[in-house]
């Protein structure tokens, strides 16, 4: 087997080091300091370089002026954002058109997906449903009226949903026609009648979004009814999240890395010291851990392979590394840091934020566990 990333997925490298190489972590103010959010939208900025750089048509085909890469080199880009905390809706938006392209008719993507690629159009997903914890589709009901569907209900912590120009919602199909049972995705053009945002702050002092649906209606042709497209979508955001987990991760141990090799007690740097060393080592397990249920969660997701259980049951493992992973990195450095670490003017508390915030999102470990004991109940091995 070979395990080394293509020539395209490398470039793809290269070109997301160059455009975040200048993106300071702490160009807002910080969250521990800031009552509200720490600003009123994403870096414009970056997004306008991350476009120019064709970084955010990455996976769109050719004919809606894309790359047409895999999922593989979408979370190498996201694992560089991560480690300088890009506040960009690259993971959110990039899924959503993704999804368009896969399962949505062709106007819409004639409508949506060349101008998203080009970074015109901001798009994101309302993933998280009621709690975070069950089904998201679960949390808004729709129905077929006429040659509209109608949507009625809550999904909260909808990340960039006050600078998007459309939200994803999955849906649950509640009327009486062949579909029902199933969910489907609806596009929501910010400020739609009936739809009311009431905003939310995310512990990185991010603005979410409450999204607040009353008889909602939304065009046909706006409303994706292929089967699996809200599971692809999920897996896909979930394993996202796994590649930021896991470039915060390796920035947070770097840092420490430097800062226990400077930081001397009775006249030693305290990295050479065995009760340092072993639990930095940990965490370096832990990262390869995360790393490699991340690439076999994205291989099976972007190829369809086949395998014991569904692509759904290595993403909530890779889901499983990456929030207690994350979450041992950022405790660990903090408490190698000593006080350093909590200071305000230092970046590794923002990191410490951030982590707490992708452990939690698309549901916590323990949501996936649950997810993976069903699948294997479901499928037994052997």
């Amino acid at each position: 087997m070979d395990f080394t990333f293509g020539e395209e997925q490398q470039a793809a490298v290269e070109a997301a080091k160059a455009v975040f190489a200048g993106v300071a972590p702490d160009g807002v103010p910080s969250p521990a300091l800031t009552a509200g959010a720490v600003a009123d939208d994403f870096d414009r900025v970056l997004w306008a370089r991350l476009a120019d750089a064709d970084l955010l048509s990455l996976l769109l085909d050719e004919r809606h002026g894309g790359a047409g890469l895999d999922v593989v080199a979408l979370c190498l880009v996201l694992r560089e954002s991560a480690k300088v905390l890009a506040r960009v809706p690259l993971l959110e938006s990039t899924a959503a058109a993704v999804a368009v392209q896969a399962y949505g008719g062709e106007e819409l993507r004639a409508r949506l997906l060349a101008r998203a690629g080009r970074g015109e159009l901001v798009l994101t997903v309302a993933a998280h449903g009621r709690t975070g914890h069950d089904g998201a589709e679960l949390a808004v009901s729709a129905r077929r009226d006429g040659d509209a569907w109608v949507l009625d209900g809550l999904q909260t912590a909808v990340p960039w949903a006050r600078n998007a120009d459309f939200v994803l919602v999955p849906a649950l199909n509640t009327g009486p026609n062949a579909g029902s049972g199933r969910s489907v995705l609806a596009l929501v053009p910010r400020g739609h009648r009936g739809a009311v945002l009431v905003e939310q702050i995310s512990t990185t002092g991010e603005s979410l979004g409450e999204l607040r649906l009353d008889s909602v209606r939304v065009p046909a042709g706006d409303v994706i009814e292929a089967d699996g497209a809200w599971e692809w979508l999920r897996n896909l955001l979930v394993t996202g999240t796994c590649a930021l987990a896991l470039g915060l991760g390796e920035r947070v141990l770097a840092m420490t890395s430097e800062y226990t090799g400077k930081r001397e007690q009775f006249g030693f740097p305290i990295a050479t010291f065995q009760a340092v060393a072993v639990q930095a080592a940990d965490r370096y397990i832990d990262l390869r851990a995360m790393e490699a249920t991340l690439w076999q969660a994205a291989w099976r997701i972007g190829t369809g392979a086949g395998g014991a259980l569904p692509a759904s049951g290595d993403v909530a493992v890779a889901k499983i590394w990456a929030s207690e992973g994350v979450r041992r990195v950022v405790q660990t450095a903090q408490h190698l840091h000593g006080g350093f670490g909590a200071d305000t003017e230092y970046p590794l508390h923002r990191y410490h934020a951030w982590a707490k915030h992708l452990e939690l999102s698309l549901g916590p470990a323990a949501a996936h566990e649950e997810t993976l004991g069903d699948l294997l109940a479901a499928h037994p091995l052997g």
